[in-house]
């Protein structure tokens, strides 16, 4: 059996799940493999403390010049869909980062100059001794090609066992890597409306793949009604609750499984587990519409103006999800003058929900291609599958006169790179422009607003983050405002390096926990090697003070500072379940801290 974790957004307690219903199966006999695929931010390890008996290099296939055949003639660079290559000066620069390693550049170039050749991306690691199996997955700083690695992971999926695979959060391509092929999916949501906004997600995603769904409710308070209804709406059940208990969070912080300290926690992951048991084999309902956001054509509030000369562009990302980036980001809003609000976390994008934005503009985005096969004129050779470096070209497309079946294109495996139509002799394969996604101009009561929609199982490669990017400072230009402030994506990945590369600061939000402390280090790694002065305001701050000095710790020898502690405060938690900024709900001690920060980091600006 074959068990995928997911969650629209991180921080909903996906890990402690996976972690904990591994060690239960084992403790009470039952053979598990526990796979840990959230290859940007690997966290499994902390809790499971494996002693790793195997490390296995992943390499993937990239271009390498030989600048003595190369003309400059630029075939590859127009080629290239992601932009990892240009010309400057009758020189080929080749960005890694940006490099999907599709093979499209080698196979355009006349010359024959540039040549593809594996080069490490990331690594496996995994142990055989302990209560379970356990591999996880570590995609290198500042790489694009996470799929990759989760293949890899997936590779040690045992048919004789129970294996759990921890997938990254949200919906972007990692996500569908880790899902596709999977008995069951568990999606973890809180009770919160940025829970269910990202519920909603991740549901539109494994139901569109086909696989068995079950919600798991973490942090419940008693007051589900919010994920209840929705769940029954859509036809999915809720396969089991966790309670929300301070006592919890601070087993989890110093990395202890809980299943191990509460036998109550233990039995009722053996409860879920049957009642994931029961989901395998069943029908899935159909895929819920996905609703757009409405232009309010009537909308005649103006667009507040100033006089700065220039702006100041400061990104708030967290190593992790669920570390309180958008509450944080959102109660700036509130609090900071002449500024355009940007959010860059196109994938689970949830700002929207505390700034509740008027909709001035949509516009559709279009960031790669889809092809497709004509079975009539496909001669079946298996030159477009020879050639795929995605796996993605499948011999079991539909039949036509001569063939029994022809090759088909995976949608879900399609990166659009565009070989394909290149590669076919035949002229079977086609290829257009596909729309994946909205962008929005809006106006809320805190200001201006850019930001978007990424399309359910889209690759987010950080085009759509560019283009919020881009509009957000055309805003401020044309508005002579001073600031923007933009809520950027968790992890380490495409989306976050297209969010921090050229912005003036990234402010960091972290908690104290042994999962926060592992992921900051990840992501001061990546704007140092962007060269991005960063701030860290350390949430919940009074949970784990062990871990707390740890980051601060951390922080210095990263030529970084903790500008802020927030507490621990559970009135947080009643502003976001009443749509409220921590600002416009005022009450509570991280209602202060909040505000003494955004004092501190005026200084520091």
């Amino acid at each position: 059996m074959i068990i995928t974790i997911a969650s629209g957004k991180g921080g909903t307690g996906k890990t402690t799940f996976a972690v904990n219903l591994a060690y239960a199966l084992s403790n009470q006999g039952i053979r598990a493999r526990l796979l840990d695929c959230d290859v940007e931010e690997p966290n499994d390890y902390l809790f499971v403390k494996p002693e790793f008996t195997e490390t296995t290099p992943v390499t993937a296939m990239k271009p390498v010049l030989n600048e003595a055949k190369c003309t400059a003639c630029g075939k590859c660079a127009d080629a290239c869909k992601y932009n990892a290559i240009a010309v400057v000066r009758n020189k080929v620069l080749i960005f890694d980062e940006l490099c999907h390693s599709c093979g499209v550049c080698s196979y355009v170039c006349p010359e024959n100059a540039l040549s593809e050749k594996p080069q490490p991306i990331g690594e496996i690691q995994s142990a055989d001794k302990g209560p379970f199996f356990f591999a996880h997955g570590l995609l290198n700083i500042g790489e694009a090609l996470a799929p990759n690695v989760v293949r890899s992971v997936k590779s040690y999926i045992d048919p004789e066992v129970v294996n759990i695979i921890d997938a990254s959060p949200g919906t972007a391509c990692p996500v569908v890597e880790a899902t596709e092929g999977a008995d069951v999916a568990v999606l973890v949501t809180e009770p919160t409306p940025f829970g269910l906004n990202d519920l909603k997600l991740a549901v539109g995603l494994t139901l569109k793949l086909g696989v068995p769904t079950g919600i798991l409710i973490n942090r419940s308070d008693g007051k589900d009604d919010i994920i209840a209804e929705y769940a029954n709406q859509v036809g999915i059940p809720v396969i089991g609750r966790i309670p929300f208990k301070r006592e919890y969070a601070e087993i989890y912080s110093n990395g202890d499984i809980l299943a191990a300290v509460y036998s109550e926690f233990n039995n009722n992951m053996l409860t879920i587990y049957e009642r994931i048991r029961s989901l395998q084999g069943t029908n899935v309902p159909p895929v819920p519409v996905e609703k757009v956001f409405p232009v309010n054509k009537k909308s005649v509030q103006p667009f507040p103006s100033g006089d700065a000369a220039g702006f100041r562009e400061i990104t708030v990302i967290s190593g992790k999800g669920g570390t309180g980036k958008t509450t944080v980001t959102a109660a700036f809003a509130q609090l900071a003058e002449s500024k355009v609000l940007a959010d860059n976390d196109v994938d689970a994008a949830d700002l929207h929900l505390l700034l509740r934005p008027t909709i001035r503009e949509s516009h559709e985005f279009s960031g790669g291609m889809s092809a497709k096969i004509d079975a009539e004129k496909c001669t079946a050779c298996g030159l477009c599958a020879e050639a795929c470096h995605f796996n993605a070209i499948r011999f079991d497309g539909q039949a036509n006169s001569s063939y029994d079946k022809t090759y088909r294109i995976d949608e879900f495996s399609c990166e659009g790179c565009g070989l394909c139509p290149l590669v076919c002799p035949f002229q079977a394969i086609s290829s257009e422009t596909v729309v994946n996604g909205h962008w929005y101009v809006s106006i809320t009561d805190f200001g201006p607003m850019v930001h978007a929609r990424l399309g359910i199982a889209e690759e987010n490669s950080g085009k759509l983050v560019t283009t919020v990017r881009n509009h957000a400072a055309k805003l401020a230009r044309n508005l002579k405002l001073k600031n923007i402030l933009a809520d950027g994506p968790p992890g380490t990945g495409c989306p976050v390096i297209a969010s921090v590369t050229g912005t003036d600061l990234v402010l960091i939000i972290t908690e104290p926990t042994v999962s926060g402390v592992h992921d900051l280090e990840r992501v001061l790694k990546l704007t140092n090697h962007f060269s991005v002065p960063a701030y860290v305001i350390i949430n919940k701050s009074d949970l784990n003070e062990k871990q707390a000095l740890r980051i601060e710790t951390m922080a210095k020898e990263y030529n970084s500072q903790v500008v802020a502690r927030i507490p621990f405060d559970r009135f947080v938690n009643e502003a976001l379940m009443a749509g409220k900024t921590v600002i416009e709900y005022g009450k509570g001690p991280a209602f202060e801290a909040i505000k003494s920060s955004w004092d501190i980091l005026k200084k520091n600006l």
